[in-house]
């Protein structure tokens, strides 16, 4: 998100005792805590339709000693009078609206500088927690991880359909210290693409390098991997419910996929190429069964091949050939790959008959596999 976009008009909000807007705290505000053991935060922008389903999943047993801290992006839409009820009727939720969307890595810092608790669960803003998500995991932050991770289930887009049980695909919790650290990145290290899964000691957060992320999209992940983390532990039920196909990034998702993540994970110092590898290839533009994929989702077309490969003088006539692969071929020939290959990678139907791509071919193997065309 860019630091440019802005609202108009911007109105001074006053809610729930808090000003709403301009209300940035120096790191490190807290540091000792005397408040929450827990505060869920939140990055927000323009979710008004979707962000009262997650606050009223949260709110719905939230006990004593956890606090809702909700960081505005400066959004368009009607995110404030959406969020205004819940602040009227709970104290233990705190808005604060900014002046400029400053992107989601921000976004987050900023939300866990305004946070009291103990720890930070940064929470997505369009997902839903199960019930009793939220003592499951003040009961696993009792043995004072470093780091909490929470495992999550897909469902659809209006979360109708189950298109994934377990995100993380381990049926029991797991427990790493700074001498696995390779393990740790290796196993959980492509979960962790999904911000929502992060339950982080506050005191850790603050401590570490951020700055350096802003603009990665994957702050959290910078934070985690630049230096071992002492004790980690692993959730293997899923508490969240991810809403998959709702990213606000998918626009960009071939330039994130192909590019900034992978970058981002081999920028790793003191850990291994082979568990970097586990993660994500160093260069997965060269592959062309994963061009291909982009190319059958709509995610690759030429434009991409002009931006990110001519102009960056990189890849050559593999690239170029897979952009020029007729679209909706492309995407029949996927849905027919995985039909054969794999029938239970639900979400990559998903993403097939859904692409501005999709095939008539896409479309009946998804109704054939029960999996939401819409």
């Amino acid at each position: 998100m860019s630091a440019t976009i802005t609202c108009s008009p911007l109105k001074r909000l006053r809610l729930a005792g808090e000003y709403a807007i301009d209300m940035i705290p120096p790191s490190g505000l807290n540091s000792e805590s005397h408040g929450p053991r827990l505060s869920i935060c939140i990055a927000t922008f323009n979710r008004g339709a979707f962000i009262a389903q997650t606050i009223r999943s949260i709110l719905q047993e939230l006990p004593d000693g956890v606090e809702v801290v909700i960081v505005d992006g400066a959004s368009c839409d009607d995110t404030p009078q959406v969020i205004e009820p819940f602040l009227l009727a709970n104290s233990a939720v705190r808005y604060f609206r900014q002046t400029d969307n400053s992107g989601v890595d921000r976004d987050f810092d900023k939300s866990v500088d305004y946070a009291r608790g103990d720890y930070c669960w940064l929470m997505s803003d369009d997902d839903i927690l199960v019930p009793g998500a939220v003592l499951r995991v003040l009961e696993a932050l009792e043995p004072a991880p470093d780091l909490l991770v929470v495992n999550a289930q897909l469902r659809n887009a209006d979360l109708s359909t189950e298109l994934k049980p377990r995100l993380l695909g381990i049926t029991a919790d797991k427990h790493y210290n700074a001498a696995s650290a390779d393990a740790f990145l290796g196993d959980i290290g492509s979960y962790l693409s999904f911000i929502g899964g992060v339950v982080i000691r506050r005191s850790r957060w603050l401590e570490r390098h951020r700055e350096r992320y802003f603009g990665s999209l994957f702050i959290h992940v910078g934070v985690i991997f630049q230096a071992p983390l002492p004790k980690v532990s692993v959730l293997a039920d899923p508490l969240i419910v991810i809403r998959y196909g709702n990213a606000m990034w998918t626009n960009r998702s071939f330039e994130i996929w192909m590019f900034k993540w992978p970058e981002l994970i081999w920028s790793f110092a003191g850990l291994s190429d082979a568990a970097k590898a586990r993660v994500v290839v160093r260069e997965p533009w060269r592959q062309w069964k994963i061009l291909s994929q982009y190319r059958a989702m709509g995610g690759y077309t030429y434009a991409e091949y002009e931006k990110f490969f001519v102009h960056q003088r990189r890849g050559g006539l593999l690239q170029k050939i897979i952009s020029l692969v007729p679209a909706t071929a492309a995407n029949g020939l996927a849905a027919l790959y995985w039909f054969f290959a794999n029938r239970r990678a639900r979400a990559w139907f998903y993403d097939l008959a859904r692409s501005r791509n999709s095939s008539g071919l896409a479309r009946l193997v998804a109704r054939i596999l029960q999996v939401p065309t819409s």
